[in-house]
C-alpha cells in the first residue's frame, strides 16, 4: 500500500517532532520522514494539518483473542492449568481475530500487541507478536516465538496447591522452573553429543524451546509483583544466564538500582487496578516515573482484559500526571516496548524501513480528550473516526488490487 500523510505534526518518537511534516509510505514500509519529502506522482495524499501523526502503539503484554470478552468460558483461552511446564505451549493457537478487543486497539491507537499465555503456571508458554488487523493470526502475524512466559508468586502456588499438586509454595515455583532449565541443558548436551554420532535423537517440544531460552535467542518473560520474587528472577537469571523481561513489576521500584544496573527492563503494569491482592499492595501510577529515572527501560501494559487495551495511552497520560516524563510515557507505549521485544526492526517508531503503521491523533495523544482519527497498518487504513462514528474496516473484505 502506498500513502503519504502531509501536513501533520510528526512525531517520530526517536527523534524530534516535525510540524507540517510529512510521512511516505510505500509497498506497506515507511520510506521518508522529514519537511521535504517528495511525494511521487500518483500516490495518494491524506492531509494531517491540525493532527498528531506517530507510530501506532505496541502492547507489550495482552490477552486479546486468547481472552476473548464477552464471551465467557468458550473464549478463555489463556491457561492451560494443567501442566507446570507449559514450554511447548503457543498463544499462537489460540488466538481469535474476530474478538471485540481487536477492535478497540485500534481505537486506542494500538497496532501491534504481544499475546502472552496467562500466569497460572510456573512456564506458561511462548508469546506472539500480530498486528491488530487481519483475517487470521497468520496474516497478522509479525514474530512468533517472542519469548517465553513464566509466572513467580501468587498466582502458580494458587492454582496448584488448590490441586494439591507440585508447586503449592514459592519455592516450589522455582523448582519447577529450576528443573525445567536444568533438563534443557542435559538435552542440549545429549542432542550434540548424538548429532556428533550421527544418532537418532528424540525431540523434546518443551526441552526445545527452553534451550533457545538457554542460548539468549529467545528471552524469558517473568510475571512477577512482590520484591521478594523479583529478587528470585533475577536470582534465577543469573544461574541459568538467559535475558529476562520483569513483567508486571508492581514493587519493581524497590530495586530500581538493581534492575537498572543489571540493565533488565519492566513492562510494568496493568495500573488502572484494584489492589486486588497482596502482590499488589505498592500498584501506584508513580512506579513508571521512579523506574525510568533509575534508567530502567519500562513499557507500559494494559494487561488486556484487565484494563481494556484502548486505556493504553491513558495510562501513560496518569503516569506522567503522577512524575513520568512524556517523552518516556510515548516512549514507554512505542520504541521501548518494541525493542525489549525484539519487534523493533518493524515497529515502534517513525523512521524509513519500519511498517507502515501510523495513527492520525486529533491532538496530543497523551490529552485524554484525544481521539485517534485514522490508523493504517502496513498502510492501509484500517479505522476511521469521522461524524461521531468509529468504522473498522471488514479484514474479509479485499478491494480486486488488493488480491
Amino acid at each position: 500500500m502506498n500513502l503519504a500523510i502531509t501536513s501533520g505534526y510528526v512525531v517520530p518518537v526517536d527523534g524530534d517532532p516535525i510540524d507540517g511534516g510529512t510521512v511516505l509510505i510505500q509497498d506497506g514500509k515507511i520510506t521518508a520522514v522529514g519537511r521535504d519529502v517528495t511525494v511521487p506522482e500518483g500516490t495518494p495524499i491524506v492531509d494531517a494539518a491540525g493532527g498528531w501523526v506517530l507510530p501506532g502503539f505496541v502492547e507489550a503484554h495482552g490477552h486479546l483473542g486468547v481472552h476473548e470478552e464477552a464471551e465467557g468460558w468458550a473464549g478463555q483461552d489463556t491457561n492451560e492449568m494443567t501442566d507446570p511446564n507449559g514450554a511447548r505451549l503457543r498463544a499462537l493457537d489460540a488466538i481469535n481475530p474476530a474478538d471485540l478487543a481487536f477492535a478497540d486497539a485500534l481505537s486506542g491507537g494500538v497496532t501491534t500487541a504481544v499475546i502472552k499465555p496467562g500466569s497460572g503456571n510456573p512456564i506458561g508458554g511462548q508469546t506472539v507478536a500480530i498486528k491488530c488487523w487481519g483475517r487470521s493470526v497468520d496474516e497478522m502475524l509479525l514474530k512468533e516465538p517472542v519469548s517465553v512466559k513464566s509466572a513467580l508468586g501468587e498466582n502458580p502456588k494458587r492454582v496448584y496447591g488448590d490441586q494439591k499438586k507440585l508447586p503449592s509454595t514459592r519455592q516450589g515455583v522455582a523448582a519447577v522452573i529450576r528443573d525445567a532449565f536444568m533438563k534443557a541443558q542435559d538435552y542440549t548436551a545429549k542432542k550434540a553429543a548424538a548429532e556428533a554420532e550421527g544418532k537418532p535423537f528424540d525431540r523434546d517440544g518443551t526441552l526445545e524451546i527452553l534451550a533457545r531460552v538457554l542460548d539468549g535467542e529467545l528471552p524469558w518473560c517473568q510475571h512477577t509483583h512482590r520484591a521478594d520474587d523479583i529478587a528470585t528472577a533475577l536470582r534465577l537469571a543469573g544461574e541459568f544466564g538467559y535475558r529476562l523481561v520483569i513483567n508486571h513489576g508492581t514493587e519493581g521500584h524497590l530495586l530500581a538500582d538493581t534492575l537498572a544496573e543489571r540493565n533488565v527492563p519492566v513492562i510494568i503494569g496493568p495500573l488502572f487496578t484494584s489492589r486486588s491482592k497482596v502482590e499488589l499492595r505498592q500498584r501506584s501510577l508513580r512506579n513508571p516515573g521512579i523506574l525510568a529515572r533509575a534508567g530502567v527501560e519500562v513499557a507500559i501494559t494494559t494487561d488486556h482484559p484487565v484494563v481494556p487495551i484502548h486505556f493504553l495511552v491513558h495510562q501513560a497520560t496518569l503516569a506522567v500526571k503522577e512524575g513520568l516524563d512524556p517523552a518516556d510515557a510515548l516512549r514507554s507505549i512505542t520504541v521501548n516496548p518494541a525493542r525489549i521485544m525484539g519487534l523493533d526492526d518493524r515497529v515502534g517508531a517513525l523512521k524509513p524501513g519500519l511498517d507502515g503503521d501510523v495513527v492520525i491523533w486529533s491532538g496530543d495523544p497523551l490529552d485524554v480528550m484525544s481521539r485517534a482519527l485514522k490508523v493504517y497498518v502496513s498502510g492501509r487504513e484500517v479505522y476511521t473516526y469521522a461524524d461521531g462514528e468509529p468504522v473498522v474496516a471488514d479484514p474479509y473484505y479485499r478491494e480486486s488490487s488488493d488480491r
